[in-house]
């Protein structure tokens, strides 16, 4: 194929990606209160809430609402939960985002690989996961005593496509950027205004970071998740 041609496809795909992220995803039944879309604005739910603790991945949407609630003069924690699952460079970038923006960033070491029903790798993985992580960021937070738990998910999150929402609704996690309606597109754009505002480097607060999902989305369902099969998957993603 000619270099013009690949070039060509590459170009529509990048297009395509853009597009896919000013999507808004529509509510369905497993979708919670704390995700309803165009519940509040993200500047009233900060006032309503001024203590947060934010259930944190290193990614630009989890950046943004530690950039707005410090903006907001809220009392904030950022909580990580460390699996197997993860690629070393999402807890990288989660300690640069919280050094940036001076806020306390909790990193807790979770054993996914002996969580039995998540790694049989089952069609509802994803739930179980969802789960099993907002037990160990309520658990942490409350030690600390935060009882607000709030999470990154967009309005362009769709739920038909992510069982991790019905774990959210259990769990009863807050997600302000998709009740304000944000898409991911707005996610960046604001995010990157504030990384401008704060007087940082631009993608400092990862406002271009690529969407990046779990190691175990690579294994293909009902196989076994092991340490194996996820440096597997790690290997074909070139980490």
């Amino acid at each position: 194929m000619e270099v013009t041609k690949v070039a060509e496809i590459e170009e529509k795909s990048a297009e395509a990606a853009v597009d896919s992220e000013s999507v808004v995803a529509e509510d369905t039944e497993d979708v919670g209160p704390g995700q309803h879309l165009f519940g509040e604005p993200l500047e009233m739910y900060l006032l309503r809430e001024p203590k947060l603790a934010v259930a944190f991945s290193g990614g630009c949407d989890s950046a943004l609402l530690l950039a707005a609630a410090k903006l907001a003069g809220c009392e904030v924690r950022a909580y990580l939960v460390k699996t197997a699952f993860q690629p070393d460079f999402e807890l990288d970038d989660a300690r640069a985002v919280a050094a940036a923006l001076d806020v306390p960033l909790t990193v807790v070491e979770a054993d996914v690989l002996a969580q039995e029903a998540i790694c049989a790798n089952p069609a509802d993985r994803c739930y179980l996961c969802k789960r099993f992580i907002f037990d160990e960021v309520r658990r942490t937070a409350a030690a600390d005593g935060f009882t607000v738990i709030v999470d990154g998910t967009n309005a362009t999150d769709d739920p038909e496509r992510r069982p991790g929402f019905k774990a959210l609704a259990e769990a009863g996690v807050v997600s302000p950027l998709r009740r304000a309606g944000m898409t991911k597109a707005n996610v960046r754009h604001v995010l990157a205004s504030l990384e401008e505002r704060f007087g940082l480097a631009p993608g400092a607060l990862m406002s271009a970071k690529p969407s990046f999902p779990c190691l175990a989305v690579y294994v293909p369902q009902g196989e076994s998740i092991t340490e194996a099969s996820l440096k597997e998957a790690a290997r074909m993603r070139g980490l």
